[in-house]
């Protein structure tokens, strides 16, 4: 349980510090631009860091109750096909409803696909190793 509790709080930690790598770097910035006319112009920290600290310890427990249904053998490779699994459910989805919905670059859909698989695979490693079934 210890475990559990300092995984999920470093993970969801590592989630914010990624997340913030990823939206708030020159690249993202240019291609984003798209949503500047709904985006808020403030962000609320504490609310993200909250956020993120809660989607950790759910990304963990989802990994330890789905453990030995995944993929694989071995703990690394089943913390890969967990992050696989992730990214579609998180960020697949995603693209795929804006692309369907929103007139957005093709470029700005493909670097989110691509750091949302980025996250969910080091997301998923990580807990392959630090978890792996308890």
């Amino acid at each position: 349980m210890i475990r559990y509790i300092v995984v999920s709080i470093f993970s969801g930690v590592l989630f914010g510090v990624m997340d913030g790598v990823v939206n708030v770097n020159p690249l993202a910035s240019k291609l984003y631009i798209v949503f500047r006319p709904i985006a808020k112009t403030y962000i609320n920290v504490p609310a993200g860091v909250l956020i993120d600290l809660f989607y950790g310890f759910v990304m963990a427990w989802l990994f330890l109750t789905l453990y030995n249904s995944l993929p694989g053998r071995g703990a690394l490779i089943k913390g890969l096909s967990f992050g696989l699994i992730a990214w579609f459910f998180r960020t697949v989805m995603y693209v795929a409803t804006h692309w369907m919905m929103l007139h957005i670059p093709a470029g700005t859909l493909t670097y989110i696909l691509m750091t949302g698989l980025a996250e969910m695979l080091i997301l998923g490693v990580f807990y392959g190793l630090t978890l792996k079934s308890q």
